[in-house]
C-alpha cells in the first residue's frame, strides 16, 4: 500500500504491481485475494483495481492476435490504462501474462515519466505446477499442437530478471503470498 500524508489527510496514490507469469502461476487468484483484503481494511472497494488479461482480452484488446506485435499492443495499452487509474489516486494489479521483457519494461517507463510507482512481480510457479493448475485445458491443447504460440510451450517467456517482487506461488499457499505482497 502506498501512501501520501498532507496536513489535512491521508490518502493512498495509485501504483501498479503488475503480475508477470505463465498461465496458471496465479496472477488472478493472488490479484483476487489482494483486491478483497485491501477492500476490506480500506473499507472502500474503490481504491484497488484489477486489470486482469483473460477480462481485457473480451473488451478492450478483443480482436487483437498472440502475435508479437499484437501481445506488445495489449501490454501498451494495459500500461496506459494502469497508468490513469493510478494518475486518479487507485492502486492497480495487473494480471497478465505479458511475457517478453521488452514489453514490461515499456509499461515501466511509461509509468516512470509520470512520476508513479510500478513494481514488476513475477508470479512464479513451475511448468509442472501451472499444468496442474490449468482448468481451461490449454496446456493440453498447446502440446496437442491445437494452440499455436502459447507462452511457455511454443512461444517464449522471458522471466524477469531482476523482479521487485517474486512470488512463487507454486511454493507457497495462496495465504503465504497475499501476506508477502501486504507487507509489500
Amino acid at each position: 500500500m502506498v501512501e501520501s500524508t498532507s496536513a489535512t489527510h491521508k490518502s493512498l496514490s495509485g501504483a501498479t504491481y503488475w503480475f508477470t507469469g505463465l498461465s496458471g502461476a496465479g496472477k488472478s487468484t493472488l490479484s483476487e485475494a489482494l483486491k478483497k483484503t485491501l477492500d476490506l481494511n480500506l473499507g472502500d472497494t474503490s481504491k484497488v483495481y484489477i486489470l486482469d488479461g483473460d477480462v481485457i482480452r473480451t473488451g478492450l484488446n478483443k480482436g487483437l492476435t498472440f502475435s508479437p506485435e499484437d501481445r506488445a499492443e495489449n501490454i501498451r495499452r494495459i500500461a496506459e490504462v494502469s497508468k490513469l487509474f493510478n494518475l486518479a489516486g487507485v492502486i492497480v494489479f495487473v494480471a497478465f501474462i505479458s511475457p517478453y521483457a521488452k514489453d514490461r519494461d515499456a509499461a515501466k517507463n511509461l509509468h516512470a515519466a509520470s512520476g508513479l510507482k510500478f513494481f514488476e512481480c513475477h508470479i512464479s510457479a513451475s511448468l509442472e505446477v501451472c499444468e496442474g493448475r490449468d482448468v481451461k485445458g490449454l496446456y493440453k491443447k498447446a502440446r496437442a499442437g491445437q494452440i499455436p504460440a502459447f507462452t511457455g510451450i511454443s512461444d517464449p517467456y522471458d522471466a524477469p530478471t531482476n523482479p521487485d517482487l517474486n512470488v512463487n506461488t507454486g511454493e507457497q499457499t495462496l495465504e503465504q503470498s497475499t501476506a508477502f505482497l501486504l507487507k509489500h
